[in-house]
């Protein structure tokens, strides 16, 4: 039987049932991927989902949209955002502005997705790019913006880099579906970015990210085939190597002898 793309409600069904599986792509090579993959949701910039050869690619992908809340705007200019990447086919957007803005979009039936514990973009807030919620007073901080996202009408919310425990109890208090960013299998989905999976960061490698493939080490082998590539073409000019008689095209000798009386006029 042929894969179907879920709804909300086929999420909401599927809430502490199983582990959903979650990806952060960035192109339609990957976002294709996913899909033969059995990924079940993915996160993408907004610019993919535009691309009108996205739903070819990943038909039954779980998409969801997102940008960070200073690139979009005010609460109107996120609700016109949102109504576009909605007519384009996404099922939900993340946003991580205010509870105010989310439900300007939860009020015009728009499934927003949340984030809560380490928000990359508010980091200065909670100390930096570490673990948040270690507390009893932190994780109670993020008890209530679970709780905030709830009342403003979110669908649900990332839980980024929280302990597992914390994330656990607050996944199964709460009517939002988890995504876990190394927050520990409490949650509903487990959410890692393709280019950790791949290895093509070639910076900081975050704790929960584990790599599958080494595509850098690739990258670096084909720049050097690039490289010595180009450096055999100089060679071949260089030399006259190139081009060579199978590289070009010939006149017809009679054309030719016309063509040189003509300039000898001209």
């Amino acid at each position: 039987m042929s894969r179907k793309r879920p709804t909300i409600a086929d999420l909401r069904a599927m809430k502490g049932k199983r582990q959903l599986t979650m990806l952060r792509v960035m192109n339609l090579d990957e976002a294709e991927a996913a899909e033969r993959a059995g990924i079940d949701i993915v996160s993408i910039p907004p610019s993919l989902m535009m691309d009108p050869n996205y739903r070819d690619a990943a038909p039954t992908l779980f998409s969801m949209p997102g940008d960070n809340f200073y690139e979009i705007g005010t609460s109107d200019d996120f609700v016109r955002w949102a109504f576009r990447l909605y007519k384009a086919g996404a099922d939900a957007v993340y946003c991580s502005a205010s509870y105010a803005t989310v439900k300007a979009m939860a009020d015009e039936a728009i499934p927003v997705i949340g984030h809560v514990g380490l928000i990359p973009s508010r980091a200065t807030w909670t100390g930096g790019f570490k673990a948040v919620g270690k507390t009893a007073t932190s994780a109670m901080e993020i008890w209530n913006a679970v709780k905030q996202y709830e009342a403003a009408g979110a669908f649900g919310a990332e839980i980024e880099v929280v302990p597992v425990e914390v994330a656990k109890a607050i996944s199964e208090r709460t009517s939002l579906f988890m995504l876990s960013m190394g927050a520990g299998m409490g949650c509903d989905a487990q959410y890692l970015f393709a280019d950790d999976i791949l290895g093509q960061n070639r910076g900081h490698m975050p704790r929960h990210s584990k790599v599958y493939r080494n595509f850098a080490a690739e990258f670096d082998r084909l720049q050097a085939e690039r490289v010595a590539a180009f450096s055999e073409y100089v060679a071949d000019v260089t030399s006259k190597a190139y081009p060579e008689d199978k590289h070009i095209v010939h006149m017809n000798p009679k054309e030719l002898d016309l063509f040189m009386k003509h300039l000898a006029g001209a």
